[in-house]
């Protein structure tokens, strides 16, 4: 079956969603995801700027202003709502992980 759209967020998604607590553009967003994950997930601006029209679309954020081509965002009170349960989502995994882990 399969899951429903923003149920649980790639690594991309997450990051690409905690980079916009604060307004930024896309360049921005690349450039912090990769500072913050120390290199570790890198996003392409294919997969951003769609990610960015998905997230717009369900309303997860709002464009802020646009410069020419380059466009700034910010998440919205549901995208703080889905980060919010992506961040407890991951916590309970974290939880499973280290009761088992410590049996």
């Amino acid at each position: 079956m399969p899951r429903a759209k923003f149920q649980t967020l790639t690594e991309q998604m997450f990051y690409v969603l905690l980079c916009l607590k604060s307004e930024c553009c896309g360049m921005d967003i690349m450039d912090k995801v990769s500072a913050m994950t120390a290199g570790r997930v890198k996003i392409g601006s294919g997969t951003l700027y769609n990610l960015l029209e998905q997230f717009l679309g369900s309303g997860m954020i709002q464009q802020t202003k646009a410069e020419g081509r380059r466009r700034s965002y910010i998440l919205t009170d549901y995208g703080e709502e889905i980060l919010e349960t992506e961040y407890q989502r991951l916590q309970l995994l974290m939880a499973d992980y280290k009761r088992i882990i410590e049996k």
